[in-house]
C-alpha cells in the first residue's frame, strides 16, 4: 500500500532545517529542478552509498539547473557529522518528527525480522522549475539510482527546453 505523491501534483511546500539549523523551503529553488530524496538514517551502509553517489554527480546535476536535497530523521548535528566524514556536497534535511515524510508519502509500515515498524521508504522525487512532481521513485534500490535520477533529469531537461 503506498500512498506516495503522483506525477503531476504540485509538491507540497515545506520548511525544514538544514545541516547547518537554518530552514530550507521547497519554495527557495523555484525556477529549477529539485532532487528531493529520503533516506533512512546517516551513516549506514545504503545510505551512505546514495550520498556519495549524488555528491560524485553533484556538478552534473547543478549544470542542469538541479539542486539536490536529501532528508532523513536525523539531526543536524548528525548530518554535518555524515557530511564531514564522507565530504558531501549536498544539502541535508532534517524531519524528525517525519512530517515531511508523511506529507510525500513515504512514512509506511515496514517489516524487518518479522517485526512491523513505521519509517521511512527511501523515495526520491523529481520536482520540475514549476514545482510540480515531475517523476518518482520508491522502494529505491541503492546500486546506480543516482545516474538513474541524473539520466531522467536530462531526458525531462531536454524535453522541457525544447519544448518552451
Amino acid at each position: 500500500m503506498s500512498n506516495i505523491l503522483p506525477v503531476g501534483q504540485l509538491a507540497p511546500d515545506f520548511s525544514v532545517p538544514d545541516q547547518h539549523e537554518s530552514p530550507v523551503s521547497l519554495s527557495d529553488f523555484s525556477g529549477q529542478w529539485v532532487i528531493l530524496y529520503f533516506y533512512p538514517k546517516d551513516d549506514t551502509p545504503g545510505c551512505t552509498t546514495e550520498a556519495k553517489d549524488f555528491t560524485e554527480l553533484n556538478q552534473d546535476f547543478s549544470s542542469l539547473g538541479a539542486k539536490i536535497l536529501g532528508v532523513s530523521l536525523d539531526s543536524g548535528k548528525s548530518h554535518c557529522k555524515f557530511i564531514s566524514k564522507y565530504n558531501l556536497t549536498i544539502t541535508l534535511l532534517s524531519d524528525p518528527e517525519h512530517e515531511l515524510a508523511e506529507t510525500y508519502g513515504i512514512w509506511q509500515l515496514k517489516k524487518f525480522m518479522g517485526k512491523e515498524y513505521m519509517g521511512v521508504v527511501r523515495s526520491t522525487f523529481l520536482i520540475d522549475p514549476e514545482g510540480k512532481i515531475a517523476y518518482t521513485w520508491s522502494n529505491v534500490k541503492v546500486k546506480d539510482h543516482a545516474q538513474q535520477v541524473l539520466t531522467k533529469l536530462q531526458e525531462l531537461a531536454a524535453i522541457s527546453s525544447s519544448s518552451s
